[in-house]
């Protein structure tokens, strides 16, 4: 495993957001705390349960998009989360052998179980970077980053259900611009980000839990959510809920039940 920073101490005294995500994916690596707030979520918004399936689903098409339709062979996924198998290597692996990784999260958990995420092909790479997406320079310093991935050649930006945990206040839109400027032409983005628009009363109740525990969010519009990918040549359907992003099968989920704006766009 390759990491730059001495593993932290894990905070078992409030939820974390990764955590909680796993409680929404059925996994098993998150406390009693983070079950309580998850529940809390699922009380005010059973979709949530919903909304974590099609954000891995989107995750999955839209490697496979960028490895098979745009010649993509390297990936940087930040807000990582603790590993889910297929992880985002094993899918894009699964299309291009020789697809090379580099996983970035803040979460001491996620890095107790970033072996998992290390476990590449022969022919490819992996790496896992210990950073904040909130200081994208330590995470573009990083020497794992350029160890394992060539950045004069296209790489794909996967920010997966991360950036509503960026407020405003924070500088969500300069952070991902100052992301893709490091790379070049024939680059991507791929985000995923939840709304509010489809019940806007159900996402406050949302955002109180999770301010309430300490992880500040802003979930944000459609129009919010397509700031991101100003200046990129966005890929058919554009920005569309996660569900009925190129799905591989009829959806048959609510868009209230996903409440997640998904888009994928190339940099010129």
């Amino acid at each position: 495993m390759t990491n730059s920073h001495a593993a932290r101490d894990i905070d078992t005294s409030r939820p974390h957001s990764a955590r909680m995500y796993d409680y929404y994916l059925g996994g098993k690596d998150h406390f009693e705390i983070d079950k309580h707030a998850a529940e809390a979520v699922a009380s005010a918004y059973p979709g949530i349960f919903v909304c974590a399936r099609e954000n891995r689903a989107f995750m999955h098409r839209a490697t496979r998009v960028l490895a098979r339709e745009h010649g993509i062979r390297q990936w940087l996924d930040i807000g990582t989360g603790i590993p889910t198998e297929p992880n985002l290597h094993q899918v894009a692996q699964s299309v291009v052998t020789d697809a090379r990784v580099v996983y970035a999260d803040n979460d001491p958990l996620v890095l107790k179980y970033a072996e998992r995420l290390m476990r590449s092909t022969a022919e490819g790479r992996t790496a896992y970077i210990e950073a904040d997406v909130n200081d994208p320079r330590s995470l573009l310093d990083a020497p794992e980053l350029t160890d394992v991935l060539d950045m004069k050649r296209p790489v794909a930006l996967s920010l997966n259900a991360l950036m509503h945990f960026v407020p405003d206040d924070r500088d969500p839109y300069g952070i991902v611009s100052r992301l893709l400027d490091v790379l070049p032409s024939g680059s991507a983005l791929a985000l995923s980000h939840c709304t509010p628009d489809f019940d806007p009363p159900t996402w406050q109740k949302v955002t109180d839990i999770y301010n309430g525990a300490g992880t500040p969010v802003q979930f944000r519009s459609r129009a919010d959510v397509a700031r991101f990918f100003d200046g990129l040549e966005l890929l058919e359907p554009g920005v569309e809920v996660g569900h009925r992003w190129r799905p591989d099968a009829e959806p048959t989920a609510t868009d209230a039940e996903v409440s997640l704006w998904t888009a994928v766009g190339i940099k010129p």
